[in-house]
């Protein structure tokens, strides 16, 4: 067999020790170490790339951002920020029909802007918000559904872990995708809303019981805290007063600070919350690892230039290519996670499109392709039949099946999609703001 051909025969094999259950890192770590032994005919190769790709990945000090992410998301939670947001928009919204699941939205995105992980938020705002939907009389399925699109904001939102490896993979600007990802996140939160608005029509008895009325003012003076940490780190990376690195820290020890003086962080909640930041890091720093040695693997098998040169001769035009790529995604993602996609996807991707016309500069093109792959990546999360926020928000509640939140959670799709179409005909959207 070819090495070309081995590097083909790659993508199959590795899908299946997904469909196994094996972690992501680790089958991306044998495919690529694997291919290379039977490429060379020797594990020499495999053993000189582990030297050099954990120096080279691990030493990045741009990585350092996911750690201070993750913490700052471990105290936000400890702190009681989430609980303080799903009050605050139940107070607002939480007396309209299917208010009390608008409010699970709007305090997602809220958490969101300071978490930085889509799985982190669709679990701690189900620990939330899930016991007072019940409560209300909300659907399991409609519930489950609405908590898993919720947390898919958590990505897209700034601050985003996934689009700290996407900017340096491509090598671009990570204030600046932060600052384009801020549109289409609030109309992902709008249009959510409205979805649920559309849904609850259609099946007044999902809806439940709405929130009596509460105090607005109170409760919107209660997210001091958010909106200070958020203003702190979005608006000092995007005036230049530190870097997204920097601004990882001092959000990070600003959240810590509040969440000390709210009284949720103890002494055994900051060693909780360094062990959960530990573990989580490790997992995503070990896939890390097992992306550079499989995209290692593909590159010496030539498999991304094929690729390239495959899609050139098909004589097909930018947004056409922009499509596959995109609809590519999308059925990509109901059997991976987000992280796990950009890093096997993107070192292929990326060059294919960097090479096409579509009228935008350079640098703003890698801007506008990170936000609509980040879109349609969040798209996988909720799309069954694996959608990781459904099963991890079930794996809370027991008592109801990931399969009873499948139609209710086709709507969020729906309205993904229609977003997506949105951004690809109109990139001023996502670019208006750099």
């Amino acid at each position: 067999m070819s090495t070309l051909a081995l590097g083909f025969a790659s993508f199959p094999v590795l899908l299946l020790l997904i469909f196994a259950r094996a972690p992501i890192g680790l089958a991306m770590f044998a495919v690529g170490a694997a291919g290379l032994t039977l490429a060379t005919g020797s594990p020499a190769m495999v053993l000189a790339r582990l030297k050099t790709e954990s120096f080279s990945t691990f030493s990045s000090y741009s990585l350092a951002v996911i750690p201070m992410f993750l913490l700052m998301g471990q105290f936000a939670t400890r702190g009681g920020m989430s609980r303080a947001l799903f009050r605050a928009a139940g107070a607002w919204v939480g007396h309209w029909r299917g208010g009390l699941a608008m409010a699970a939205i709007a305090a997602s995105a809220g958490f969101g802007a300071i978490c930085g992980s889509s799985l982190a938020t669709a679990a701690t705002m189900a620990q939330v918000a899930l016991p007072e939907l019940k409560r209300a009389g909300y659907a399991g399925g409609f519930s489950v559904a609405t908590l898993a699109a919720g947390g898919t904001l958590g990505i897209l939102i700034p601050p985003s872990v996934v689009l700290v490896i996407y900017a340096i993979l491509t090598e671009t600007n990570i204030a600046h995708l932060f600052l384009a990802a801020m549109v289409p996140g609030l109309l992902a939160a709008l249009g959510y809303g409205a979805v649920i608005a559309l849904y609850v029509r259609r099946h007044p008895e999902e809806a439940g019981s709405p929130m009596p009325r509460e105090g607005k003012v109170r409760a919107t003076l209660a997210l001091w805290p958010v909106a200070a940490i958020f203003g702190l780190v979005v608006g000092g990376i995007w005036g230049g007063w530190f870097t997204p690195t920097e601004g990882a820290a001092v959000g990070a020890a600003g959240t810590g600070l509040m969440a000390w003086a709210a009284g949720g962080l103890t002494l055994a909640g900051l060693r909780a919350a360094l062990f959960e930041t530990a573990r989580a890091s490790a997992m995503i720093f070990f896939i890390l690892l097992g992306a550079a040695l499989y995209n290692g693997f593909l590159a010496f098998a030539r498999v991304p230039q094929e690729m390239s040169d495959l899609v050139a001769g098909l004589g097909l035009g930018p947004f056409a290519v922009l499509g596959l790529i995109l609809v590519f995604y999308l059925a990509l993602g109901c059997v991976m996670d987000s992280l796990s996609m950009i890093l096997l996807t993107i070192p292929i991707f990326w060059p294919l499109i960097a090479g096409l016309d579509f009228g935008l500069a350079p640098q703003h093109a890698a801007v506008w392709f990170g936000v609509l792959v980040l879109i349609v990546v969040e798209v996988g999360l909720i799309t069954p039949p694996v959608g990781m926020n459904l099963f991890v928000i079930t794996a809370i509640d027991r008592s109801t099946n990931p399969a009873a939140a499948y139609g209710p959670v086709a709507w969020f799709v729906a309205s993904d999609i229609l977003r997506v179409l949105a951004l690809v005909a109109f990139p001023g959207i996502v670019l208006f703001l750099l």
